[in-house]
């Protein structure tokens, strides 16, 4: 019997609060300088997504999703 290799994956939930709307300026900061995108594209990176939390429109929830490499 063989056994395959053990895959470990890593998920990051941060969230961004702000005053005056930095929370998503924050975001169109990260978008708009090819940050976000340059992370996306590392190896190992599954996921890298911000979501606005609409009860609170000060905060973003950030999801970084990383797997073994």
């Amino acid at each position: 019997m063989r056994l395959g290799k053990t895959v470990i994956s890593l998920v990051v939930n941060l969230y961004y609060t702000g005053n005056n709307g930095s929370a998503q300026k924050f975001v169109e900061e990260m978008e708009s300088s090819g940050i976000a995108d340059a992370i996306r594209k590392e190896e190992g990176n599954e996921k890298y997504d911000y979501l606005l939390v609409m009860k609170d429109l000060e905060t973003v929830l950030l999801i970084d999703q990383w797997k073994e490499s």
